[in-house]
């Protein structure tokens, strides 16, 4: 049997930094998700209805036989770069801490910080991912409320 002396424990430097650095990202991700957003945004009518005539525009080109208007690449503003900064806050700790594991350090640590930066990546995706379900509900129920005004006028 051979002893393992103190020695050969390798200080947990790598998982204490992946660990503080998945926390900040964590907290970074609660802030930009309850304090946000930090650019002027246009209020939900005005977007919805401006959905609404883009739609009906794109639908009479197509039944016109029209081609559509080429894909506009819209401009990043400062919510985008604070979002995609918090992701990467959250994959420098998982990287930082999977060096500690694979360093042999001690794996509380290391897993803790893996744990806490998925968790600050994942809790963007699923709040995103939650708020466009929510908006296409609304979209669906502005849809079905046209059709059901547009069927009352055509006597349908």
């Amino acid at each position: 049997m051979t002893d393992i002396s103190a020695k050969d424990i390798q200080s947990p430097v790598f998982g204490w930094l992946g660990f503080i650095v998945g926390s900040i990202a964590l907290m970074a991700a609660l802030f930009v998700f309850w304090a946000g957003p930090f650019v002027p945004q246009q209020s939900t009518g005005v977007s919805l209805g401006e959905l609404a005539a883009e739609i009906g525009k794109s639908t009479l080109r197509a039944a016109a036989g029209l081609e559509q208007p080429e894909p506009v690449t819209q401009a990043r503003d400062t919510d985008d770069y604070l979002r995609i900064g918090v992701s990467m806050l959250g994959g420098i700790a998982i990287i930082l801490s999977a060096v500690g594991l694979l360093r042999h350090e001690k794996m509380r640590p290391a897993i803790a910080g893996i744990v806490i930066g998925t968790g600050a990546i994942l809790f963007q995706f699923f709040a995103w991912a939650f708020l466009a379900l929510l908006g296409v509900l609304v979209i669906m129920a502005l849809l079905h409320s046209f059709s059901d005004f547009f069927s009352g006028l055509l006597g349908g």
